[in-house]
């Protein structure tokens, strides 16, 4: 996808953005402080040179000129359309907000392929081409002036999450001269591959998953972490009774991916309020680390 056609995608997150402020005075309180970020945000879209082509990306700022935090954001199996598009407009306007410029890699759009929630052989794996579009992004989000170095953090949802896993392990090299990542947060990942081997992290890493989540797996995440204790202490899992995947996800009801038993990543997705609100504030404590 060339950054003209991504440049749509963005003009609906920010619309959507606004359009949050609309149900009920409650849903007004509660999200008045990103409402007021997406109003100012600052969009541009950057082309990352990356082995094999260009890595197309959404970059947010906060006004003024820096040097801010910043944090690379990395969507889910969906990709940036739809019908993940409001969540992610809310995440950004969040983390505009609250100081950090904030980078979106579009790990499908620069390859032309589309969504590959239920894509029987995936095209583009967590473990290794998400992987590179982190490190591309972090390499280039190191060299910028608006952006304090030392203060990069991530963030994931889903697909996104997994790969962010393996950017913390403890295995991975960085750059030379590339400091490391501050902290991490992922949204129900699919721990499975990692519970089974032995993942732990060099980076202070926040896992947030749904008690209910049958699409990923709360009792692989909680055995990764566990696991991860005796090599270490930089982990830490929430997980939220009752909540299922896309919990975060606004005003979505709870319903099934597909009618397929037999597709993959079939499955349950559903807002949960209570969750997202205590995820909000655990997300600007981690980050804000």
């Amino acid at each position: 996808m060339s950054p003209k056609l991504l440049l749509p995608i963005v003009a609906v997150l920010l619309s959507a953005a606004a359009a949050i402020a609309q149900p009920t005075l409650t849903a007004v309180k509660a999200t008045k402080p990103a409402m007021q970020a997406a109003s100012a945000l600052d969009v541009e879209m950057v082309d990352l040179p990356r082995q094999g082509g260009v890595l197309h990306a959404a970059l947010y700022k906060p006004s003024g000129d820096g040097p801010f935090p910043a944090v690379i954001a990395l969507h889910g199996c969906d990709g940036l359309g739809e019908p993940v598009k409001r969540r992610y407009a809310e995440w950004a306007a969040r983390l505009v907000h609250s100081g950090h410029a904030v980078l979106w890699p579009d790990s499908y759009g620069s390859r032309d392929i589309g969504p590959q929630c239920h894509a029987k052989t995936r095209r583009v794996l967590a473990r290794r081409e998400r992987l590179a579009d982190i490190l591309t992004a972090r390499h280039w989000l190191a060299e910028q002036p608006f952006v304090m170095r030392e203060r990069i953090g991530l963030i994931g949802w889903d697909n996104g999450a997994s790969a962010l896993l393996w950017a913390v392990r403890p295995q991975l090299m960085l750059a030379k001269g590339d400091p490391d990542f501050r902290s991490a947060v992922a949204f129900y990942p699919d721990c499975r591959l990692s519970s089974r081997s032995g993942w732990s992290a060099r980076t202070p890493t926040l896992v947030l998953i749904g008690g209910s989540d049958d699409i990923s797996s709360p009792p692989a995440c909680r055995a990764m972490v566990d696991g991860a204790h005796g090599r270490s202490a930089l982990a830490q899992l929430v997980v939220y009774p009752g909540a299922y995947h896309g919990f975060d996800i606004p005003e979505v009801p709870l319903h099934l991916t597909s009618a397929d038993p037999t597709e993959p990543g079939r499955g349950h997705i559903g807002s949960d309020p209570a969750a997202r609100r205590d995820a909000e504030k655990r997300v600007a404590h981690w980050l804000g680390r």
